[in-house]
Order: structure tokens, then sequence, then C-alpha cells
């Protein structure tokens, strides 16, 4: 058992910081076995960052020099947030970073994890699916009604409408995980059907 973990940690580039084990981005070495690279989250992370860092400082250079604040900062850094929260998101599900409990994963053989594996890419995109069926409504109600921000009084749904589209980037994710899991496991039982 311990050979395997260290087999598993000596597989991919680390730093060691405080005795924390902390896996290098050896991701880009990775990327090309997706069809659809998840740089691209990355890159829409990072826009989205440097956008929060804009309004954040603009924000507060004028209340430093005009004791007042733009009224459409907060509204759309909250959206600007939750953008970057499920762009991770599906960027973590994409390289297989979600979080699992590791006690569980760790205890078994190679086949039972990915089996493991396979449940839990299974769980998200179902989770997702419901996440991105639920917005679509939500949306859908927000468009129909004419709901309006509180803070900038725009429609409401060019917030809404990313909530869906995001979730269902993940549930693809998911599902393009769980399918490579699959595979993963074929690979592995036909190897243990040819070492007997």
């Amino acid at each position: 058992m311990e050979q395997d973990n260290q087999a598993r940690r000596d597989a991919v580039p680390q730093h060691v910081v405080d005795s924390v084990i902390i896996p290098e981005a050896a991701d880009e070495a990775r990327d090309s076995e997706f069809r659809v690279s998840p740089r691209i989250e990355d890159w829409i992370g990072v826009i989205v960052m440097g956008l929060l860092v804009i309004i954040t400082f603009a924000n507060v250079v004028v209340r430093y020099f005009t004791d007042e604040s733009f009224a459409w900062t907060e509204e759309f850094s909250v959206f600007l947030m939750i953008v970057l929260a499920l762009v991770a998101g599906s960027a973590a599900v994409a390289r297989d970073r979600n979080i699992r409990i590791e006690f569980f994963f760790e205890r078994g053989s190679a086949a039972r994890q990915k089996r493991l594996a396979i449940v839990s890419a299974l769980a998200v995109a179902v989770m997702f699916l419901a996440l991105a069926v639920l917005g679509v409504r939500i949306t859908w109600d927000e468009y129909t009604f004419g709901e309006t921000s509180p803070g900038i009084g725009v429609p409401s749904w060019w917030y809404s409408v990313w909530l869906p589209v995001l979730s269902m980037a993940i549930t693809l994710r998911a599902l393009a995980l769980a399918l490579r899991n699959v595979r993963a496991l074929r690979a592995l039982m036909n190897d243990g059907e040819r070492a007997q």
C-alpha cells in the first residue's frame, strides 16, 4: 500500500512545503490528452480575476478621492466570483482534481480506485446536470417576468444565464472524466487477465 502511494507521489513533480506534498502544475503535460483543453477554463479564470482586480482597484480609488463608490461594482463582482468558482470547478473536474475523501480512495487496488473515480465523476455529472436544468428554469423565469438587478437595473437573466451554461460545462467535463476512468479500468482488467 505504501509503495503504491509513493509511486503515485513520484509520478508527478511536486514541491514539499512544511511536510505537505503539493503537486506541481504538471497538468500542462497531460492537457494533450483532452479533446478540449482545460486551458480554456484557465484563461477564462485569469480574465475574470483580472476584471475583479481592476473593478476593485477602481472602486477603492474612487472611494478614496470622493467618499463614494461605484454602485455597480458589488453586484458585478459577485457575478464574476460565481463565474470564477464555476470555471475553476470545471477545470478541476477536467483534471481530476475535484474534492474526494482520500481515506477511502487510497485504500484498495487500482481497479477499486478507478471504480470509485467513475462513481464520483458520475455523481458530479448528475449534480451539475440538475443545477443546469434548474438554472435554465430560473433564467427563463427572470427573462419572462422581466426582473432587473437591484444595483444597476439590468435584466437579471444577464447574470443567471451563465449558471446553466457553466454547469453544463462541468457536467460534460465530469462525463469525459468518467469515460477516461472507464477506459483506464478496462485497461487494468485486460492487463490483469494477460498476467494470469
